[in-house]
């Protein structure tokens, strides 16, 4: 489909406000079970108290999404992009259902078996993800910068999670007499074993860790629509696709068809082939070393602090049971601070030197950490978590939108998938690093 000038400059401005707005709740659904799973750690560390389940479940997740992240990045020139990302959104809904009927079914009970259908259900996730995260990135990396920024959706949906399990955590301990009784109910519609004490307080955080898993499941259902029939409709949308297989993208033409669009081949194809011609991956990996480089130090900071450290390492303090969640949720809210930080270009960084500097000066944060935790107050923990967050947010959205300016939109596709796949590494090992902080301490 052409476009002439002025249909151009109606087409990159028709829709673009529900388009930004539709990436942040696909951003958001992306994460959204997942970080649920995180958010509600208390409640797993209650029912698994010598497995660890913060970390586990993270070590879990990452090699599932790491894997499958991997191998559509090698075929990525190939691949339907919208069968994809509507196949890892579907994923999404069906393992938050899967949780709901694991709590359900036993009861909050703990042991080896609801734990081990626990780590299945992460690693659901994860695939999920692999097929979600790379794919989308790669998609809005051939549209406009507000796109892949809207995408930190992705950081709102951990601070949605918190936000949701500190209310409840609230409500619930302020009605534990009522919520003993509702378990009660419960345990008599389900005809369980009668419960003992602690179990009845265990089926407090059931009720919650349902609730959490209900909301999760509408909203990735929510996604998979909004996919499917909203967004591929957007004029603003439907012009940079066309645009990219006018470049010789392969990738969009179910998404073009879904839109209305019927994609032809290139007619100046044939008259001058360099039209179509694109970068190879590995050309691409060489040029953007340093930003896939950048990537991968930052999520491998990130993830040997958060949450493994932050959940089971800070000690106790006056919050109590409280401390962990307000932790994550300082995370979690300044991440999401960060990413919006760079719509103020005279603070967004472009220097690839300057960003690999503020990579590395990162690593900082674990000797600030260890001693934080070892000698200081919670007050000075949460400002080092919110620094973290914070960093991680801003330099992730500095990377993302600079790396692909200056490439055609099947190059802008496959260097989306080339950082996602980078930044995906970090979180694998830092997730493993993480578990260095239990050195000296015991399993």
């Amino acid at each position: 489909m052409a476009y002439g000038k002025g249909e151009q400059r109606v087409a990159t401005t028709q829709g673009k406000c529900w388009g930004i707005f539709i990436c942040w709740l696909l951003g958001n659904g992306c994460l959204f079970g997942f970080n649920s799973m995180l958010t509600i750690e208390d409640y797993y560390t209650s029912l698994f108290p010598n497995y660890h389940p913060t970390r586990v479940v993270t070590l879990t997740y990452q090699p599932f999404v790491l894997g499958t992240t991997a191998i559509f990045t090698y075929h990525e020139a190939k691949v339907n992009t919208r069968l994809r990302n509507l196949a890892g959104y579907t994923l999404f809904f069906l393992s938050s259902f899967a949780a709901i009927v694991l709590d359900v079914a036993t009861s909050g009970r703990g042991g080896i078996a609801p734990f081990v259908g626990v780590c299945i259900i992460a690693a659901a996730f994860g695939v999920a993800d692999g097929h979600v995260q790379g794919g989308m990135t790669g998609d809005l990396s051939l549209m406009c910068p507000e796109f892949i920024q809207s995408f930190a959706g992705l950081a709102a949906s951990g601070m949605i999670t918190s936000a949701l399990r500190l209310i409840t955590k609230a409500a619930f301990e302020n009605s534990r007499d009522g919520l003993r009784k509702g378990a009660s109910m419960l345990q008599q519609s389900y005809m369980i074993i009668p419960m003992q004490p602690l179990s009845c307080f265990l089926h407090i955080y059931l009720i919650d860790a349902v609730l959490f898993s209900s909301i999760s499941c509408f909203f990735e259902l929510l996604c998979v629509l909004l996919y499917a029939f909203i967004f591929p409709k957007l004029p603003i949308v439907k012009f940079y696709r066309s645009k990219a297989a006018s470049e010789g993208s392969l990738t969009v033409a179910a998404d073009l068809a879904a839109g209305g669009i019927q994609n032809r081949a290139n007619s100046l194809s044939e008259e001058d082939p360099s039209c179509v011609e694109r970068l190879s991956t590995k050309q691409l990996l060489l040029q953007n070393t340093d930003y896939a480089l950048d990537l991968f130090l930052i999520y491998l900071l990130t993830l040997s602090i958060f949450p493994g450290f932050l959940a089971e390492n800070t000690g106790s303090h006056s919050l109590g049971s409280w401390y962990a969640l307000v932790l994550i949720a300082s995370y979690n809210v300044w991440d999401l601070i960060g990413r919006y930080i760079p719509l103020i270009e005279q603070v967004k960084l472009r220097s690839r030197k300057v960003i690999l500097i503020a990579v590395v000066s990162r690593f900082l944060l674990i000797p600030a950490f260890y001693y934080t935790a070892k000698y200081s107050d919670q007050g000075w923990m949460i400002m080092l978590t919110s620094f973290l967050g914070l960093s991680n947010g801003y330099l992730t959205v500095c990377i993302l939108t600079e790396a692909p300016k200056g490439y055609k939109g099947p190059e802008q596709n496959a260097l989306g998938n080339l950082l996602v796949l980078s930044l995906l590494g970090g979180i694998f090992c830092g997730a493993i690093l993480d578990w260095l902080w239990l050195i000296g301490k015991g399993w």
